[in-house]
């Protein structure tokens, strides 16, 4: 076989970024975009590898049980979701398998997955939107960027996010064309206008620019022009990012109008969010997530327990209530500052908070002969580093509780905990956080 050929496949699973898998007469995998398990396809082999190939499909010459139509003119351009070909018992089906075969052939556990917990709503369920901003034919547009690469597919509607966020970044590119605010180029690292982002809670609506320089003309009719997009808009921050690269959001913001932060309920609680502080974007599964991983991180009146990657907070002062004391660790000063302003706005007092890496803290902690019965941990994608490991199988726990973005880094995290530490995984439960994309939540139990 060779780039160009046309091969005919049927589909039997998927990758773990969600592409289906097939196999040509002769042996060969194919993974091929936009497949649905059970597919029959004549496709088009655009790269071939000694082992294994990519296609696009040509012709659908039997479509799965499983295939659904699409229903967003962007999809398939748009790098915003994965999966809107296929039922959403299919997306379930294929994000509980992706968990339970990162555990067993990364992590090497036989241990059973429970169906997963799906998302109460499947459109519209995100309170965040970062969207980039570009040049179009009649102006200044919003949109998100094609998957794999940072060309823009304009958008003037999101399923994913809510129509006022919408609203939002339609307003703000108006004001931009009006003031003659150039959209940032990343090429020649030109113009203002890098990224609209907009969050959502119980307050209202939040806006902030991300802008290359600071002083922006024509404010007040920026803030006019939002207002009236969108009444609900409690506050506006613009963030300054001089920088080139991919990171989105730069160190300084200045609040242009209203409340500087968003306000939102979690669990009880009441938090209040700087622009850079990370919060969960699915708010109805978020409950449903953080309360599977207190009940199994279970600890008693006099336990003390560390949360590590704690943000602004939301695991500590979960677990506050359930425990003597709760450390919470986070490597941003925003979202600690955030943290220590939202125990004291819910009357926690047994919760303190430290802001540090959060392997370096658990590691001097040890040293210190800090020993907590419980450590809930929710690093980013890439997991623990071997320091952090160390550090929590030296302070050995009775529990560990693993909230994961990613499970192959949690199986693989999971495996050295055990080597190193005796911990094994108990229970596991797969939560769909972000319906239509190829990513999924895990919570884990590690026991000794």
């Amino acid at each position: 076989m060779k780039k160009n050929d046309l091969c005919v496949i049927t589909v039997h699973g998927y990758t773990a970024e969600g592409m289906g898998v097939g196999r040509t007469d002769d042996g060969m995998a194919v993974f091929v975009p936009g497949a649905a398990r059970g597919d029959r396809l004549e496709v088009l082999l655009v790269k071939v590898l000694k082992t294994y190939a990519f296609g696009k499909i040509q012709t659908i010459l039997e479509p799965s049980p499983y295939r659904a139509e699409a229903d967003c003119p962007h999809f398939g351009k748009c790098g915003g979701c994965d999966f809107r070909h296929l039922s959403y018992e299919e997306e379930l089906w294929l994000k509980a398998r992706r968990v339970h075969d990162a555990m067993t052939r990364i992590g090497g556990f036989d241990l059973p997955v429970p169906p997963i917990t799906g998302s109460p709503d499947t459109d519209r369920y995100r309170n965040k939107g970062q969207f980039p901003v570009g040049r179009g034919p009649e102006g200044t547009v919003y949109g998100f960027f094609r998957s794999r690469s940072h060309q823009l597919i304009p958008l003037t509607d999101c399923k994913l996010q809510s129509a006022e966020s919408c609203a939002l970044a339609a307003a703000v590119c108006r004001w931009a064309d009006e003031a003659g605010v150039a959209p940032y180029d990343e090429e020649t690292h030109a113009g203002i206008l890098r990224h609209i982002y907009v969050r959502q809670g119980r307050a209202g609506l939040h806006l902030t620019l991300v802008v290359r320089k600071d002083r922006l003309p024509r404010e007040e009719r920026l803030v006019e022009l939002c207002r009236e997009a969108v009444p609900a808009l409690c506050g506006m921050v613009v963030n300054v990012n001089p920088d080139r690269g991919n990171r989105v959001l730069g160190p300084a913001c200045r609040t242009l109008w209203g409340d500087g932060r968003l306000e939102d309920d979690l669990m009880g609680n009441t938090y209040r969010l700087s622009p850079l502080s990370f919060y969960q974007v699915n708010h109805a599964q978020t409950e449903n997530l953080y309360a599977c991983a207190a009940a199994w991180a279970a600890p008693d009146g006099d336990t003390e327990a560390l949360d590590l990657y704690c943000g602004v907070g939301t695991i500590t002062l979960t677990l506050a209530g359930h425990c003597k004391t709760v450390m919470g660790v986070e490597i941003v000063p925003a979202a600690i500052e955030d943290a220590k302003e939202n125990a004291a706005r819910n009357g926690i007092e047994n919760a303190r908070f430290l802001c540090a890496d959060a392997g370096q803290a658990a590691a001097k902690l040890a040293e210190e002969g800090f020993r907590p019965g419980v450590i809930v941990v929710d690093p980013p994608r890439k997991g623990l580093d071997e320091a952090a490991v160390k550090a929590l199988c030296g302070m050995a726990p009775r529990r560990i509780v693993y909230v994961s973005c990613d499970c192959a880094s949690l199986a693989r995290d999971a495996k050295m905990l055990f080597e190193q530490g005796g911990y094994k995984p108990t229970r596991v439960q797969a939560f769909d956080m972000f319906p239509r994309t190829a990513n999924v939540e895990t919570v884990a139990l590690l026991e000794r």
